[in-house]
């Protein structure tokens, strides 16, 4: 099981590290849209590890388990780190009101691209 630990642990880190400095220095702006979404949700998946660390110890198959989660965020055939950061993540933000950027990095306003507006439009300003 420790092995495993390891496994999981450079998998989703060094390796994806690695990509990661890649995709910056890469021209292409999908790939750096993949690699940002990816470390958006594996820091949901290391903080989720985090709360329910003593109950995961018990659950069996938690480890390969979360190795074919971090295969299916990476893997450029099904770009689940995007999926789910477009589906699930942004959603949510939209839902509570967190006005975002659009793909081009415009919000409609005078701001620089690289802001992000934590102003809810349906309260306190």
């Amino acid at each position: 099981m420790v092995q495993l630990i390891y496994v999981c642990k450079i998998m989703s880190v060094w390796i994806i590290r690695y990509a990661s400095i890649c995709a910056m220095e890469s021209t292409c702006k999908l790939d750096d849209e993949q690699w940002l979404a990816y470390w958006i949700i594996y820091s949901f998946i290391t903080l989720f590890e985090m709360a329910a660390e003593n109950v995961l110890y018990w659950i069996p198959l938690w480890y390969e388990a979360k190795l074919l989660l971090v295969a299916w965020l990476v893997l450029p055939q099904f770009r689940g780190a995007s999926f789910i950061y477009d589906k699930l993540v942004r959603e949510q933000l939209l839902r509570h009101g967190v006005r975002l950027h659009d793909r081009h990095g415009h919000t409609g306003e005078h701001e620089p691209p690289h802001v992000l507006n934590l102003k809810a439009e349906h309260g306190a300003h």
